[in-house]
Protein backbone atom coordinates (compact mmCIF):
# COMPACT_ATOMS: atom_id res chain seq x y z
CA UNK A 1 0.00 0.00 0.00
CA UNK A 2 1.38 3.25 -0.87
CA UNK A 3 0.51 6.72 0.58
CA UNK A 4 0.43 9.80 -1.20
CA UNK A 5 -0.20 13.53 0.34
CA UNK A 6 -1.37 16.52 -1.88
CA UNK A 7 -0.77 19.95 -0.76
CA UNK A 8 2.58 18.46 1.04
CA UNK A 9 5.02 20.31 2.51
CA UNK A 10 3.02 23.33 4.42
CA UNK A 11 4.74 24.72 7.12
CA UNK A 12 3.59 27.46 9.36
CA UNK A 13 6.18 26.15 11.73
CA UNK A 14 3.51 26.57 14.62
CA UNK A 15 3.10 23.36 16.54
CA UNK A 16 0.22 25.05 18.76
CA UNK A 17 -1.62 24.39 15.68
CA UNK A 18 -3.47 21.49 15.49
CA UNK A 19 -3.03 21.37 11.37
CA UNK A 20 0.59 22.01 11.35
CA UNK A 21 1.27 18.73 13.60
CA UNK A 22 -1.00 16.40 11.65
CA UNK A 23 0.78 18.05 8.26
CA UNK A 24 4.21 16.72 9.84
CA UNK A 25 3.17 13.53 10.81
CA UNK A 26 1.52 12.89 7.28
CA UNK A 27 4.65 14.31 5.75
CA UNK A 28 6.49 11.68 7.34
CA UNK A 29 4.23 8.75 6.85
CA UNK A 30 3.68 9.14 3.15
CA UNK A 31 5.51 7.59 0.08
CA UNK A 32 4.92 10.31 -2.42
CA UNK A 33 4.28 13.73 -1.85
CA UNK A 34 2.71 16.38 -4.12
CA UNK A 35 3.38 19.89 -3.27
CA UNK A 36 1.80 23.47 -4.12
CA UNK A 37 5.03 24.68 -4.25
CA UNK A 38 8.94 24.91 -4.56
CA UNK A 39 9.19 26.22 -1.08
CA UNK A 40 6.69 23.16 -0.05
CA UNK A 41 9.46 21.42 -1.65
CA UNK A 42 11.72 22.74 0.28
CA UNK A 43 10.71 22.16 3.78
CA UNK A 44 10.50 18.48 2.93
CA UNK A 45 14.28 18.48 1.80
CA UNK A 46 14.79 20.12 5.13
CA UNK A 47 12.72 17.55 6.95
CA UNK A 48 14.98 14.89 5.62
CA UNK A 49 12.19 14.01 2.53
CA UNK A 50 13.93 12.37 -0.43
CA UNK A 51 13.51 15.18 -3.33
CA UNK A 52 12.65 11.93 -5.94
CA UNK A 53 9.90 11.13 -4.02
CA UNK A 54 8.30 14.58 -4.16
CA UNK A 55 6.21 16.37 -7.14
CA UNK A 56 5.81 19.79 -7.02
CA UNK A 57 2.41 20.21 -8.98
CA UNK A 58 0.49 23.17 -7.69
CA UNK A 59 -2.70 23.01 -5.54
CA UNK A 60 -5.94 21.64 -6.93
CA UNK A 61 -7.78 25.21 -5.08
CA UNK A 62 -6.62 26.92 -8.50
CA UNK A 63 -8.75 23.98 -10.47
CA UNK A 64 -12.05 24.53 -7.78
CA UNK A 65 -11.33 28.53 -7.88
CA UNK A 66 -11.48 28.53 -11.62
CA UNK A 67 -14.14 26.09 -12.23
CA UNK A 68 -16.31 27.06 -9.38
CA UNK A 69 -16.03 31.25 -9.77
CA UNK A 70 -17.42 31.04 -13.50
CA UNK A 71 -20.65 28.33 -11.90
CA UNK A 72 -21.02 31.31 -9.29
CA UNK A 73 -21.62 33.98 -12.01
CA UNK A 74 -24.57 31.51 -13.51
CA UNK A 75 -25.88 30.38 -10.12
CA UNK A 76 -25.79 33.06 -7.40
CA UNK A 77 -26.13 36.72 -7.14
CA UNK A 78 -25.34 37.01 -3.64
CA UNK A 79 -24.56 40.93 -4.07
CA UNK A 80 -27.95 41.51 -4.77
CA UNK A 81 -29.10 40.03 -2.10
CA UNK A 82 -27.01 41.30 0.72
CA UNK A 83 -27.92 44.95 -1.33
CA UNK A 84 -23.90 44.94 -1.97
CA UNK A 85 -21.62 46.54 -4.62
CA UNK A 86 -18.70 45.41 -6.02
CA UNK A 87 -15.53 46.67 -4.25
CA UNK A 88 -17.60 48.84 -1.44
CA UNK A 89 -17.58 46.11 1.65
CA UNK A 90 -15.11 43.95 3.18
CA UNK A 91 -15.46 40.42 4.13
CA UNK A 92 -14.10 38.67 6.70
CA UNK A 93 -13.69 34.99 8.11
CA UNK A 94 -12.09 34.67 12.01
CA UNK A 95 -12.78 30.76 13.00
CA UNK A 96 -9.09 29.14 14.25
CA UNK A 97 -9.22 28.10 17.87
CA UNK A 98 -6.01 30.21 18.65
CA UNK A 99 -8.21 33.78 17.55
CA UNK A 100 -11.40 32.18 18.97
CA UNK A 101 -11.12 30.57 22.24
CA UNK A 102 -8.69 33.07 23.08
CA UNK A 103 -10.84 36.27 24.79
CA UNK A 104 -8.05 38.81 24.27
CA UNK A 105 -7.65 37.70 20.84
CA UNK A 106 -11.46 37.63 19.96
CA UNK A 107 -11.78 41.00 21.62
CA UNK A 108 -9.22 42.23 19.88
CA UNK A 109 -10.61 41.27 16.41
CA UNK A 110 -13.38 42.79 17.34
CA UNK A 111 -11.99 46.19 17.95
CA UNK A 112 -10.11 46.25 14.99
CA UNK A 113 -13.63 45.37 13.12
CA UNK A 114 -14.85 48.60 15.18
CA UNK A 115 -11.78 50.59 13.92
CA UNK A 116 -12.03 49.57 10.36
CA UNK A 117 -15.58 50.50 9.88
CA UNK A 118 -14.59 54.07 12.01
CA UNK A 119 -12.49 54.67 9.07
CA UNK A 120 -14.06 53.26 5.87
CA UNK A 121 -17.77 53.34 6.85
CA UNK A 122 -18.30 50.25 4.36
CA UNK A 123 -20.22 47.59 5.90
CA UNK A 124 -17.71 44.36 7.06
CA UNK A 125 -19.64 40.80 5.92
CA UNK A 126 -19.05 38.28 8.67
CA UNK A 127 -20.38 34.60 7.58
CA UNK A 128 -19.99 33.29 11.23
CA UNK A 129 -18.57 30.07 11.99
CA UNK A 130 -20.97 28.80 14.65
CA UNK A 131 -17.74 28.50 17.21
CA UNK A 132 -17.15 31.90 16.76
CA UNK A 133 -20.63 32.73 17.65
CA UNK A 134 -20.51 30.55 20.74
CA UNK A 135 -17.31 31.81 22.23
CA UNK A 136 -18.18 35.64 22.00
CA UNK A 137 -21.69 34.63 23.73
CA UNK A 138 -19.17 33.03 26.35
CA UNK A 139 -17.22 35.64 27.07
CA UNK A 140 -19.85 38.47 26.81
CA UNK A 141 -18.08 40.14 24.05
CA UNK A 142 -19.95 42.82 21.28
CA UNK A 143 -20.31 42.32 17.69
CA UNK A 144 -19.73 46.22 16.67
CA UNK A 145 -22.03 48.36 14.75
CA UNK A 146 -20.84 48.61 10.70
CA UNK A 147 -20.41 44.56 10.45
CA UNK A 148 -22.91 42.25 8.90
CA UNK A 149 -23.45 38.83 10.84
CA UNK A 150 -24.85 35.84 8.09
CA UNK A 151 -25.06 32.61 8.93
CA UNK A 152 -22.71 30.10 7.62
CA UNK A 153 -23.33 30.39 2.88
CA UNK A 154 -22.34 28.35 0.05
CA UNK A 155 -19.24 28.18 -0.99
CA UNK A 156 -20.27 29.40 -4.45
CA UNK A 157 -21.76 32.18 -2.33
CA UNK A 158 -18.66 32.73 -0.46
CA UNK A 159 -16.23 33.12 -3.61
CA UNK A 160 -18.62 35.27 -5.24
CA UNK A 161 -18.47 37.75 -2.19
CA UNK A 162 -14.35 36.98 -2.07
CA UNK A 163 -14.13 38.19 -5.52
CA UNK A 164 -15.78 41.35 -5.16
CA UNK A 165 -14.72 42.38 -1.88
CA UNK A 166 -12.23 45.50 -1.55
CA UNK A 167 -10.15 43.58 1.02
CA UNK A 168 -10.56 40.52 2.29
CA UNK A 169 -9.60 40.01 6.11
CA UNK A 170 -9.18 36.31 7.41
CA UNK A 171 -7.52 33.70 9.59
CA UNK A 172 -8.33 31.22 6.90
CA UNK A 173 -5.06 29.15 5.01
CA UNK A 174 -7.20 28.77 2.16
CA UNK A 175 -8.51 31.69 1.66
CA UNK A 176 -5.32 33.32 1.78
CA UNK A 177 -4.42 30.73 -1.39
CA UNK A 178 -7.99 32.00 -3.31
CA UNK A 179 -7.74 35.63 -3.09
CA UNK A 180 -4.32 35.44 -4.29
CA UNK A 181 -6.07 33.63 -7.55
CA UNK A 182 -8.52 36.03 -7.38
CA UNK A 183 -6.48 39.01 -7.46
CA UNK A 184 -7.73 40.20 -4.29
CA UNK A 185 -6.05 41.78 -1.67
CA UNK A 186 -5.95 40.20 1.74
CA UNK A 187 -4.93 40.51 5.50
CA UNK A 188 -4.50 37.73 7.65
CA UNK A 189 -5.56 38.12 11.36
CA UNK A 190 -2.56 35.84 12.74
CA UNK A 191 1.13 35.72 13.39
CA UNK A 192 2.04 33.11 11.18
CA UNK A 193 1.03 31.61 8.05
CA UNK A 194 1.90 28.06 6.02
CA UNK A 195 1.05 30.30 3.06
CA UNK A 196 4.60 32.30 2.63
CA UNK A 197 4.33 32.69 -0.92
CA UNK A 198 1.31 35.09 -0.60
CA UNK A 199 2.91 37.56 1.21
CA UNK A 200 6.23 37.36 -1.27
CA UNK A 201 4.26 38.39 -3.55
CA UNK A 202 2.47 41.16 -2.31
CA UNK A 203 -1.45 39.53 -2.40
CA UNK A 204 -1.23 39.02 1.48
CA UNK A 205 0.12 40.71 4.70
CA UNK A 206 0.11 39.38 8.32
CA UNK A 207 -1.58 41.53 10.69
CA UNK A 208 -1.77 39.70 14.04
CA UNK A 209 -4.82 40.96 15.94
CA UNK A 210 -3.59 44.09 17.79
CA UNK A 211 -6.40 46.40 16.05
CA UNK A 212 -4.33 49.23 15.08
CA UNK A 213 -1.88 47.12 13.58
CA UNK A 214 -4.45 45.26 11.51
CA UNK A 215 -5.86 48.58 10.34
CA UNK A 216 -2.20 49.73 9.49
CA UNK A 217 -2.31 46.27 7.22
CA UNK A 218 -6.22 46.77 6.02
CA UNK A 219 -5.03 50.96 4.48
CA UNK A 220 -1.86 49.25 3.19
CA UNK A 221 -4.21 46.17 1.22
CA UNK A 222 -6.95 48.69 0.53
CA UNK A 223 -4.36 51.03 -1.52
CA UNK A 224 -2.88 47.69 -2.77
CA UNK A 225 -3.03 49.49 -6.46
CA UNK A 226 -1.25 51.82 -5.82
CA UNK A 227 1.74 49.81 -5.26
CA UNK A 228 1.11 47.33 -8.50
CA UNK A 229 0.59 50.81 -10.73
CA UNK A 230 -3.15 50.28 -10.36
CA UNK A 231 -3.13 46.23 -11.94
CA UNK A 232 -2.62 43.70 -9.69
CA UNK A 233 0.00 41.62 -11.60
CA UNK A 234 1.27 39.64 -9.12
CA UNK A 235 1.92 36.10 -10.24
CA UNK A 236 -0.37 33.19 -8.58
CA UNK A 237 2.39 30.91 -7.37
CA UNK A 238 -0.11 27.81 -6.33
CA UNK A 239 -0.46 27.00 -10.63
CA UNK A 240 -2.27 27.12 -13.76
CA UNK A 241 -5.43 24.83 -12.53
CA UNK A 242 -3.95 22.20 -13.98
CA UNK A 243 -3.12 20.59 -10.76
CA UNK A 244 -5.47 17.28 -11.05
CA UNK A 245 -4.33 15.93 -14.12
CA UNK A 246 -0.82 16.54 -13.19
CA UNK A 247 -1.29 14.97 -10.01
CA UNK A 248 -2.85 11.55 -11.57
CA UNK A 249 -0.53 11.32 -14.37
CA UNK A 250 2.10 11.18 -12.08
CA UNK A 251 0.17 8.71 -9.82
CA UNK A 252 0.02 6.89 -13.04
CA UNK A 253 3.41 6.88 -13.65
CA UNK A 254 4.03 5.39 -9.89
CA UNK A 255 1.94 2.68 -10.59
CA UNK A 256 3.52 1.63 -13.60
CA UNK A 257 7.29 1.62 -11.98
CA UNK A 258 8.29 4.63 -14.25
Amino acid sequence: QIISHLEAGLRSHDTRMLEETNRIVVGHLADYHFTPTEKSKKNLIEEGVEEPRIYVVGNTIVDSVYQNIELAKKKVDILKKLELEKEKYFLLTAHRQENTDDKERLSNILKSLELIYKKYKLPIVYPMHPRTKKMINEFNLKVPYGVKVLEPISFLEFLQLEANTKVMITDSGGIQEETCILKVPCVTIRDNTERPETLEIGSNILAGVVPERVLECVDKMFNVDKMFNKERKWDNPYGDGTTAIKTLDKIEEIKNGR
